[in-house]
């Protein structure tokens, strides 16, 4: 949302918002932009009354600014469909889905267009860092944009990529999520069949072919599909002899059974292969130069909240990752594993979106950390949110680590978990956090703490 009101103020528009909670980035970066918001929702917000009104999924029917809107008939409309009338009419559309990968995938796939001389509008849910913000309006043929299954409004209860027009589609993974959403596996799976029956016969589906139900979901295409994989010679796109270096990956690319060269990406784990190769496939259909796909890669600089580095002191290094899916997780941790060695891995846990304060990973979330070799737990957010007898039990995932034989902690407070940290990291260890918000900047707390 912030990003979109970025892009309505570019072109000339009048812009502000409210939210329940705005924090950094992105109120740092409403302010960088000049745009207004309130904290907290209020009718008088509407006065003078706005033209439009563009209405986020978190808002339901009793918000008072909502109310407004609906007894005063003013004109209202939900993000996706104001990205569509806006800024992806009248251009080729990409849209970008899968449970993970998402965000890298689309800001991998901005830097290559862009890189490529090719001025890309584009929206993701995150900050590249080529870019220092989450999207452009561009003058270029196509629009990037990372296409959420998550609903698109109180009044259309829909995946978000449903509304985007997708001519050239993307399909990483499918697993389930969203629990607050969709009440089966079976539901999301149904979202992303629609999605591909949306794609014209003239345009393309890049799709995971490492994954079955990707490839069942596939199968459904009326459009050419190019899929990719990693050590899958049958794809069409794969991914060869991947070797991992202390600040990337290496692979060599394959099309179709030909050597296309050797690929460096600074990005660590199997996962960010698989997102290279699926933005290589799109950039490959519309004909892209190899040269400039492979020098855009490698001069890719990440994004903020995806292994995103914050700091060192006293030797520890910490970083922090927006995953909360088990699988991210999972994937995230293997990545760094394969980077620092035997150095010690301390992962940190924020249960805070709608599935996992709920107990449905409860055993997944056991899994994902293995790989780390201290788990520090903190509470359930707003666990209240759950229905009644599905709360995650922190306390349970690291009593199960612990008969692992990991050191793991289900603490009370950010506090605690810096005390605990304080008295038990060394020199070479490796602090990351997991949270889809600020965790109450344990980060920055930490490195102060740090001697």
């Amino acid at each position: 949302m912030a990003s979109l009101a970025a892009m309505f103020k570019s072109m000339g528009f009048h812009v502000y918002g409210t939210d329940k909670d705005v924090y950094p980035p992105m109120s740092t970066f409403l302010k960088d932009q000049g745009i207004q918001f309130f904290e907290g929702f209020s009718a008088s917000h509407l006065e003078p009354k706005p033209d439009l009104v563009i209405v986020g999924n978190v808002i339901s029917r009793g918000n008072p600014e909502i109310e407004v809107i609906l007894e005063q008939h003013l004109d209202y409309i939900s993000l996706p469909d104001a990205i569509r009338e806006f800024f992806i009419r009248g251009h080729r559309s990409i849209v970008v889905t899968g449970t993970h990968g998402k965000t890298t995938t689309t800001s991998l796939l901005a830097w290559i267009f862009e890189h490529a001389n090719r001025d890309p509008g584009f929206l993701v849910g995150g900050v590249p860092l080529n870019f220092d913000r989450g999207y452009q309006v561009g003058s270029g043929k196509e629009f990037i944009i990372e296409g959420d299954e998550y609903d698109s409004a109180f009044f259309d209860k829909v995946a978000k990529f449903l509304r985007y027009k997708p001519d050239i589609g993307i399909i990483n993974h499918v697993e389930y999520d969203h629990a607050d959403i969709y009440s089966s596996l079976e539901e999301i799976i149904i979202a992303f069949q629609r999605f591909v029956n949306l794609i014209p016969r003239n345009g393309m589906l890049a799709s995971c072919a490492d994954f079955e139900r990707v490839k069942a979901i596939s199968k459904r295409a009326f459009c050419p599909v190019h899929d990719f994989g990693v050590d899958n010679p049958d794809a069409y796109w794969y991914a060869d002899n991947v070797s991992y270096e202390l600040l990337g990956t290496r692979f060599q690319l394959m099309e179709n059974g030909k050597d296309r060269g050797s690929v460096y990406i600074p990005l660590l784990g199997k996962h960010n292969v698989r997102n290279a190769l699926a933005a290589i496939a799109v950039a490959r259909f519309v004909n892209i130069e190899f040269d400039s796909i492979f020098s855009a890669l490698e001069t890719f600089k990440g994004i903020r909240k995806r292994m995103d580095f914050k700091g060192e002191k006293a030797g520890v290094k910490i970083f922090d990752d927006f995953g909360h899916h088990p699988t991210a997780i999972k994937e995230t941790l293997l990545g760094l594993r394969n980077r620092v060695g035997a150095n010690k891995i301390w992962a940190l846990f924020e249960p805070r979106s709608a599935t996992t304060r709920r107990n449905v990973f409860q055993q997944a979330l056991v899994d994902a950390f293995r790989e780390a070799d201290a788990v520090l737990l903190a509470p359930v957010n707003q666990p209240e949110k759950a229905p009644a007898g599905q709360v995650l039990s922190v306390k349970k995932i690291a009593s199960d680590l612990c008969e692992l034989g990991k050191d793991a902690w289900a603490v009370n407070s950010t506090e605690q978990m810096i005390e605990i940290l304080i008295q038990g990291l060394a020199k070479g260890d490796i602090v990351i956090t997991f949270s889809n918000g600020p965790f109450d900047n344990i980060h920055e707390k930490l490195l102060e703490r740090l001697l």
